[in-house]
């Protein structure tokens, strides 16, 4: 059998990555409550914290002036530290897509993106500082996996841009967060644990959480079967995105590097497992790269893969990257897979490029501290 084409990035090659100190998101509520009788403080300490983070949306310890002030230093200490330094953010389509970079407590840096709609606000956050799944069309797979990201880390974006978002600051767009998806930095599967955690923590009423439906939160995967049929036995509600962008093993074991481990119908299957158990439709997404995997025999190789299946297709006009050798296809091309795709039953849309130009759209995060 294949090993994991796990790509190790040259900053942490030969050490151990240090993990963040914990935080308050990083524990369910019976958890708070015990940390914070271990500081001397009651249990209902724990409920305000809370309510400050993840019903008002307030990160700093500071603002939160119901906390006595001889203890507040104390308990920001031990269950609010900074996890998130903000280094540099941009934006694009007239504010509406917004692309911040974070400095780490390790100095690793991640991207998340805030993306406003007439209609709702989605955030694009990572579960890696890097990623190790060695995409090569990506250039967030072309630098490597640093580190894994802790839960809070995860959840500490989210709020981030939902505070972002409640403050008005994107015309046009409620002012509620209310998507997620698990496509920023990282392959979400190979964090599974924190991810999960995560997701629970976003999904959870407030002041437990932070209450979005767990049918608008996405998790996207290369396609890690175990993990993924792990997924399905959850109990969740959230979508499953599947990078797939070959159908044939040939093509999708040089785009998709983990193919040599799990084929195209081992992946398939599991996805179709995840539709089985939980009622809720595989999103198939297919990066269209210019006289690679854009030909009408493998839009009809598709067609015939997902036909009668409970799926979508995403089809992503490939983002361009520094040094790619690939560019985006044709849109006459495109229309056509489109066409044969819907000729064979299948669902299928073309993906909105937003934040192509501040490197925000799908397979440009970098997290490069130099402005592009």
């Amino acid at each position: 059998m294949t090993s994991l084409p796990i790509i190790q990035s040259a900053a942490t090659a030969g050490r151990r990555p240090a993990m963040p100190p914990r935080h308050l998101a990083d524990l369910d509520v019976s958890g708070r409550e015990d940390a914070l009788v271990a500081l001397g403080e009651p249990r209902f300490r724990a409920r305000q914290l809370s309510t400050h983070y993840f019903g008002r949306l307030v990160r700093d310890p500071d603002a939160m002036t119901d906390l006595p002030a001889a203890t507040r230093a104390k308990i920001a200490d031990d269950l609010l530290p900074r996890l998130l330094t903000p280094v540099r953010e941009m934006a694009t389509d007239d504010g509406a897509t917004r692309k911040a970079l974070w400095r780490l407590h390790d100095g690793s840096l991640v991207e998340s993106v805030l993306m406003g709609y007439p209609d709702r606000v989605t955030v694009c956050i990572s579960s890696q500082a890097g990623c190790g799944m060695a995409c090569p069309f990506c250039a967030t797979g072309q630098a490597g996996l640093t580190r894994n990201l802790s839960t809070a880390e995860i959840v500490d974006q989210a709020v981030y841009l939902a505070g972002v978002a409640a403050s008005g600051a994107i015309a046009g767009s409620p002012s509620r967060l209310s998507h997620i998806v698990f496509m920023g930095m990282g392959e979400p599967l190979a964090n599974y644990n924190r991810v999960l955690a995560a997701v629970r923590r976003l999904t959870s009423p407030a002041p437990e959480g932070l209450g979005l439906s767990q049918r608008h939160i996405t998790i996207s995967t290369v396609g890690l079967v175990p993990a993924m049929r792990k997924l399905a036995d959850e109990d969740l509600q959230v979508t499953l995105a599947l990078s797939l962008h070959a159908p044939d093993d040939d093509l999708r074991d040089e785009l998709v590097p983990v193919n040599q481990r799990w084929k195209v119908a081992e992946v398939l299957d599991a996805a179709w497992h995840y539709a089985d158990r939980t009622g809720r439709r595989v999103s198939v997404e297919y990066a269209m790269i210019k006289d690679v995997n854009d030909q009408p025999w493998r839009a009809d190789l598709l067609g015939r893969l997902l036909a009668g299946r409970l799926a979508h297709v995403n089809l992503i006009p490939l983002n361009p990257t520094p040094g790619s050798k690939w560019d985006a296809s044709a849109k006459p091309v495109e229309r056509e897979f489109v066409r044969r795709l819907r000729a064979a039953g299948v669902s299928t849309t073309v993906r909105d490029t937003r934040g192509r130009e501040i490197d925000g759209a799908c397979g440009q995060l970098a997290a490069s501290e130099v402005p592009t």
